[in-house]
């Protein structure tokens, strides 16, 4: 292998610098652009190169000291070496980059991102590994583990939980699900405080006095439940029954939740209306309808796509934790939708992580 001095030019989504050498595009981790850097090229293809860093030549200004001694080595956190108001402003970046080269939409409505009030000590819930006496994460772009003994972007319950764990005589290889609360075990986002700042922020988009709400990948109402008061109607689906039971223990009158898949919303909205005076054909004319999506980081599949684009309900908000795919199904959506309104909020810092909420109306 060879080592080559690059200028980092930008930062891909994902959180690898990218510099470019004979016309190549070569990755490299760990890197701020318009820093100099000397790198060993370890991947080549006929495309691109992956490099690993070897020496910062010439530092950007907004290069930080991290503050896990596990930086470099853990898979799960990509920006530690950057300050925290760039970490944001790359993110917004690529937000922006995504919608418009693969959305292929030319002015993007951005606003700005929605920082985490906490930058280390926020997350609420990891999964750590078991295996052959090491408990921990994944090395980065490795199946190997790395024993891990305190994680700085977790909670002091959670890291609590992680040191219970490491104290027990004996623990069977596996995956451990570690959280600050012994709530129910269901989905629910990682960073509390930003999870409620994307939860007021829809609650201000939605209109007032609306009559249906359809929220897809509901999981256990953490939406809906707060937009009661905007709608007549409330009607929830998810795959996962345990959220599903969750949504329903405090249900009102308004309220149907549904498990089942989401790829049939059409069949599983008709399901919900048929003890009700309401016409399923209502959702693709009233103007007094509201669609919420937050699917996982694949994004929304071709059938689903085909779904919305047919109901074309007047409001419709999609929350994303992938804004490659998330830029893929609006360049489809497009075909019915406008946008309102795109909000990155970050949900993880020190990752490459992003979570995305994009305002629309048909």
């Amino acid at each position: 292998m060879r080592i080559v001095d690059l200028k980092i030019e930008d930062v891909a989504f994902g959180g690898k610098g990218v510099a470019r050498e004979q016309g190549k595009a070569v990755f490299v981790p760990y890197t701020v652009e318009s820093e100099l850097v000397s790198a060993e090229i370890v991947r080549e293809k006929k495309q691109f190169a992956g490099a690993e860093l070897v020496e910062v030549k010439e530092s950007s200004p907004h290069r930080v000291e991290p503050q896990c001694h596990y930086f470099g080595r853990c898979g799960g956190c990509a920006y530690q070496h950057v300050s925290y108001e760039h970490q944001l402003a790359i993110k917004w970046r690529q937000v922006r980059d995504a919608l418009q080269r693969i959305g292929k939409l030319k002015d993007v409505p951005m606003r700005p991102i929605i920082p985490s009030p906490r930058q280390y000590a926020y997350r609420n819930r990891i999964t750590v590994h078991a295996q052959d006496g090491a408990i921990g994460f994944f090395r980065r772009d490795s199946h190997r583990l790395i024993d891990i003994e305190h994680c700085p972007i977790s909670s002091d319950e959670v890291n609590r939980a992680l040191a219970e764990l490491r104290a027990q005589p004996y623990v069977r290889d596996g995956h451990y699900t570690l959280r600050a609360s012994a709530s129910a075990r269901i989905f629910s986002q990682t960073n509390a405080p930003v999870a409620d700042a994307l939860r007021d922020l829809i609650v201000d988009l939605v209109p007032p006095k609306q009559e249906l709400l359809i929220d897809a990948y509901c999981g256990a109402g953490f939406f809906a439940k707060a937009l009661l008061d905007n709608f007549e109607r409330v009607i929830g689906i998810d795959w996962d029954k345990f959220a599903i039971d969750a949504a329903r223990e405090n249900a009102t009158a308004k309220e149907t939740y549904i498990a089942g898949d989401v790829e049939d919303v059409e069949a599983a909205v008709s399901a919900a209306f048929t003890s009700s005076d309401v016409q399923p054909r209502a959702l693709g004319t009233s103007a007094a309808t509201t669609m919420i999506v937050d699917p996982p980081a694949l994004g929304l599949s071709a059938n689903v796509r085909k779904a919305i684009l047919e109901l074309s309900p007047p409001t419709f908000i999609y929350v994303s934790c992938n804004p490659p795919t998330l830029a893929r199904d609006l360049r489809e959506l497009q075909q019915k939708f406008a946008i309102n309104s795109v909000t990155p909020l970050d949900m993880f810092p020190q990752t490459a992580e992003i979570e995305v909420l994009v305002h629309l109306h048909a």
